[in-house]
């Protein structure tokens, strides 16, 4: 991950990972062939890591409202306790464009999270809370907001912090999903 958000994937070499690791050479190339595949597993350390606490919020028995909220505070916390994650998913979109292999890696990643949102949209819909809207669409617009997080991690913030942007980003997104 340091060396992915120091160097970018192009500028980044084995040597740099195997001395930010303080492994051997040979240990690295034991478990990896390439500079690709370790970032290739970097990506499911990523989804491994927020993957836990995504599924713990679907787990609860509570309105699609709160698990919402929940999922924008989980990762605005996590962006403002590591932001590294965040500047490294800049540079897999990057790849995605140039490689399939990380195109493949990245469309499962987002595909599997956003069956989660859609899934709380659908919970809400079935109970009433939320307007009968299409559940595709509404769920794009929210993963798309909670992947602006990325921006906060490349340009000025211009006196908004990410907290008050998914604070206020929320409200807007609920205000358009909840029934009047």
């Amino acid at each position: 991950m340091e060396v992915i958000t120091r160097h970018g994937y192009e500028n980044s070499r084995m040597d740099d990972v195997v001395k930010s690791s303080n492994m051997s050479k040979g240990a690295i190339y034991w478990y990896y062939n390439s500079k690709k595949d370790i970032y290739l597993d970097l990506v499911n350390y990523w989804v491994i890591r927020y993957s836990d606490m995504v599924s713990k919020i679907l787990e609860k028995d509570q309105k699609a409202s709160l698990q919402l909220k929940k999922l924008f505070s989980y990762f605005i916390d996590e962006y403002e306790k590591d932001p590294e994650p965040f500047k490294a998913l800049t540079e897999f979109w990057s790849m995605a464009q140039k490689d399939k292999d990380f195109r493949k890696k990245l469309q499962k990643v987002y595909g599997a999270f956003l069956d989660v949102i859609e899934s709380i949209i659908s919970n809400g819909k079935k109970s009433g809370e939320f307007k009968n809207l299409d559940t595709r669409i509404a769920a794009l617009s929210i993963m798309m907001n909670i992947e602006t997080i990325n921006w906060f991690t490349l340009f000025d913030e211009h006196g908004v912090s990410a907290r008050e942007y998914f604070s206020t980003l929320t409200d807007f997104i609920l205000s358009g999903l909840l029934k009047k």
